[in-house]
């Protein structure tokens, strides 16, 4: 068996309905991975499909945690392999989508992590638009986030570095860690192929809890930026309160 190039974390809770197809997305692909599902404790049919994946995965377990922060910090310290990334169980690959990033961060030596483009899929509709994503610049970064986390590989050096995701956010987490691995590592590397899906359903924490989304976004934003830029304060009226009213 081929060493595993890639250790993969899924975090999950309460998301059986669509964990199966987020970890037949991941052994779809033609990569060497290491998969670890962290459960926090679910209470419907999680465990029976992760059981059912069991003999592909590195290992899972299901209990209560200290949230998703931290399940994806200890899924990604379980394994060894070079590259890194996590999964959220609603979320899912796109055919050879983590093929074409291994292919990318393998050219890219200096950079500490690629991304690609990314689908966001509005489960109660079935309307595909591409998340905004674009070419890495410090500024455009500090206007908004313009790297999809599922559509993300990282050097798992450059992880270490900077001890992984911070366990005190819980909707920011993302932002803050592309911050981080440009402040130690450098720019992050674009790549303009589709590789990962972001499914948007109703239990999602930033379609729940925008107001904490947009709040722990900015603290992110002036902490790395020094200052936060006039178009979150121009936006997060919209973001927050009307899209509560149309979605």
């Amino acid at each position: 068996m081929n060493q595993p190039l890639v250790t993969i974390a899924v975090p999950s809770y309460n998301q059986g309905r669509f964990l199966d197809a987020a970890l037949t997305s991941i052994f779809a692909q033609d990569v060497p991975v290491e998969v670890f599902v962290l459960d926090g404790g679910s209470t419907d049919n999680s465990v029976q499909v992760i059981e059912k994946w069991a003999h592909r995965l590195a290992a899972w377990r299901s209990h209560r945690d200290d949230g998703q922060a931290a399940a994806i910090n200890e899924g990604i310290a379980n394994g060894t392999a070079p590259y890194v990334c996590w999964l959220n169980s609603d979320d899912w690959f796109e055919p050879n989508g983590l093929k074409t990033l291994l292919e990318a961060i393998e050219k890219a030596s200096e950079a500490p992590a690629v991304y690609g483009k990314c689908w966001n899929i509005i489960e109660k509709s079935g309307q595909r638009r591409s998340v905004w994503v674009e070419a890495f610049s410090e500024r455009r970064l500090s206007v908004r986030c313009i790297i999809s986390q599922p559509a993300s590989l990282i050097r798992r050096s450059a992880w270490q570095a900077i001890g992984g995701v911070d366990g005190s956010l819980h909707m920011a987490m993302d932002y803050d860690l592309w911050w981080r691995l440009y402040k130690s590592a450098g720019p992050l590397v674009h790549i303009d192929e589709f590789v990962a899906v972001n499914r948007e359903h109703e239990a999602t924490k930033t379609k729940t809890l925008r107001r904490r989304h947009y709040s722990e976004a900015m603290a992110v934003v002036r902490k790395y930026n020094g200052s936060v830029p006039l178009k979150w304060w121009l936006f997060q009226p919209y973001a927050v309160w009307f899209k509560s009213i149309f979605p």
